[in-house]
């Protein structure tokens, strides 16, 4: 049995089809993500979201919000020394800063197109950084109950709780009894407590009370949602005068929204979990 040679048009469509299909860009596809700072879980699929957990946290704690993220790929990141992950990159060195750059490089290397921030927390702080210093990698940001100087959630400022949180952290890190009495500290407010990395704790605590992003507001460009606690009433603080605080605190973010989660304490997503998925479902569907 024979077969006809294609003919010399033939064989010249055929070439230049062949050398077309060579040049032609080909698909992106992202390389495996490695840091000794982070890990990112994947989840879902769909517009992306990045969630990042507080101080002493892990990413556990947007179980209860996973639900109100049906529809998108939710990137949970866990950061190095708390909850049990090895303190990696995170032992010696700044720690809070740095995790920004990380993550600023996961959103380049998954090659993200300004995905969603959602911070808790120190994980606010992080989210701030990130949008305020990579803007165009950011698409919109929610910072989850914390102020641009996190000392203000302790009635103070940098200058004086930063001294203060650094003596504090050094006496609670000091001794095998001053280290598991920073472990109940932080269980107190929602940490992980035992399994985290007291060291790795006590140097994020330091720097967080150091940290003002006040002066860096203006540069972040995407839309900015600020979801915060409002306590029941007879507390220390109104609901008004709390919204008051935020709102003279976020003056320089441009775009602005603030979305008060009410009767709740600062781990908003336990205390109040269908207000405060429906408060993000809001923030992702805004335009």
């Amino acid at each position: 049995m024979t077969m006809d040679m294609p003919g010399p048009i033939a064989r010249r469509t055929m070439l230049i089809g062949a050398l077309a299909a060579g040049l032609a860009p080909r698909a992106a596809i992202a390389a495996p993500f490695a840091s000794s700072r982070l890990t990112v879980t994947v989840r879902g699929s769909g517009p992306d979201v990045i969630l990042i957990h507080g101080l002493d946290s892990s990413r556990g704690v947007w179980n209860g919000t996973l639900p109100a993220l049906a529809g998108y790929r939710s990137h949970l990141v866990q950061i190095a020394g708390f909850a049990g992950a090895p303190a990696g990159g995170n032992a010696k060195g700044p720690i809070v800063g740095a995790l920004a750059g990380e993550i600023a490089r996961y959103i380049a290397e998954a090659r993200l197109i300004r995905p969603a921030l959602i911070g808790h927390s120190m994980g606010g702080t992080i989210a701030m950084m990130v949008a305020a210093r990579w803007p165009a990698r950011v698409g919109r940001l929610m910072v989850v109950d914390m102020l641009p100087a996190p000392a203000g959630l302790f009635g103070g400022d940098a200058q004086g709780m930063g001294p203060i949180a650094s003596r504090l952290a050094d006496l609670f890190t000091a001794t095998p009894e001053g280290r598991q009495s920073f472990g109940s500290l932080m269980r107190m407010f929602g940490g992980s407590g035992a399994t985290s990395d007291p060291d790795v704790t006590a140097g994020a605590l330091r720097e967080l009370a150091a940290i003002d992003l006040t002066p860096e507001l203006p540069k972040i460009v995407a839309p900015m949602t600020v979801a915060f606690a409002t306590p029941a009433q007879g507390s220390a603080l109104t609901p008004a005068q709390v919204r008051q605080n935020y709102a003279t605190a976020y003056r320089g973010a441009k775009r602005l929204t603030l979305a008060p989660i009410a009767d709740s304490g600062h781990m908003v997503m336990f205390d109040q979990p269908a207000r405060f998925n429906a408060a993000v479902r809001s923030f992702l569907a805004a335009r």
